[in-house]
């Protein structure tokens, strides 16, 4: 009996050993798994005593078992006391990452905020769209061979998504019921396009404005204004004729190409992001009577003007970059830029 009682009078000075040379919490963790782990000195005791048939040897072991963890939580109070009082609180601590808003909503909200400057009212409408607001009010009926061009992505016989943001035209018409209508339409469209300055989901922001007298006049100052808001006073634009059957007369508005700066060429090598200076900026024109009236609006009392133009593209050319693609990269690097 007296060396079996000899073990735990062992166990407890070695314990007060070990403690008094232990100055960390670490060093405290792997005592408490040298004692009181799976293969640690209270377990080998339990196996190794006669505890069935003693159980006053039980009782020992058991109390011994306590008065180690409580010594060890002492010990790690101790210790993490000390190492608390230890840090070096002059040394910087480690900055928190900061994160910010994806490059699009950036530009969104610039935009947005440009066109609220001129009176312009936000709006976002549908992304799935019926045939009838997408294509036939807007003066494209079934089998027109307009609707080649457009390439997008049918999900039924009479529901598409939108491959242009044109449907909130008869939407704000609807809504209003009647003139001075200006409204600024901004929201996600699908075309079955990818290169260097196409994907195959974008932005786009669909203007219109409808009252008395409106004319091109109007939407060459809005134009304009844009260009020289949101590019700076160094770009230019040209209006070019165009047909869109959404609108007559219709143009297409070009911008020069920040990339090569207007001169189609980089170190005598044909830019691949215009090829010849110029930017498509987007269609315009004024608002076709068939629109109108498909609108509930009367051609005869009003006229207006409408302009669809993409969110990526714009900013693809105000920051130079080299490939729309890039804007839907997870590229770390490239992002931290804007």
């Amino acid at each position: 009996m007296g060396t079996k009682i000899n073990e735990i009078d062992e166990i407890k000075l070695e314990l007060k050993r070990d403690l008094r040379d232990s100055f960390s919490s670490d060093s405290v963790d792997q005592l408490n798994t040298k004692y009181l782990g799976k293969q640690g000195k209270i377990n080998t005791l339990f196996k190794t005593l006669p505890v069935k048939t003693d159980p006053k040897i039980g009782r020992q072991i058991n109390e011994l078992k306590n008065l180690i963890q409580e010594m060890l939580s002492a010990k790690l109070t101790e210790t993490m006391g000390d190492e608390q009082h230890s840090i070096d609180v002059t040394i910087p601590g480690t900055e928190i990452p900061r994160g910010s808003l994806h490059l699009v909503t950036q530009a969104i909200e610039e935009i947005e905020t440009i066109f609220l400057r001129l009176g312009f009212v936000r709006r976002r409408y549908p992304e799935v769209e019926t045939d009838w607001y997408y294509a036939e009010g807007l003066n494209i009926p079934k089998e027109h061979p307009a609707r080649d061009d457009q390439e997008t992505f049918y999900v039924g016989d009479n529901t598409v998504l939108t491959a242009h943001t044109s449907n909130g035209q008869l939407r704000e018409m609807e809504l209003k019921k009647s003139p001075p209508i200006k409204m600024i339409n901004i929201g996600k469209t699908y075309r079955r396009q990818i290169d260097a300055s196409h994907t195959p989901m974008f932005h786009q922001f669909e203007g219109l404005v409808i009252d008395k007298e409106i004319n091109i006049t109007n939407l060459l100052g809005v134009t304009e204004y844009f260009a020289k808001s949101y590019f700076g006073q160094d770009r230019r634009t040209r209006l070019r004729p165009h047909h869109f059957q959404f609108t007559e007369p219709s143009f297409e508005i070009d911008v020069t190409c920040g990339v090569c700066q207007g001169t189609g060429v980089i170190h005598k090598i044909p830019c691949k992001v215009c090829k010849s200076g110029w930017l498509e900026l987007g269609g315009a024109g004024m608002v076709h009577p068939n629109v109108l009236r498909n609108g509930g609006l009367n051609p005869d009392e009003c006229t207006g003007f409408a302009f669809g133009w993409g969110v990526e593209r714009v900013l693809m050319m105000k920051s130079n970059l080299p490939d729309l693609r890039l804007i839907y990269s997870d590229d770390i690097r490239f992002l931290k830029q804007f």
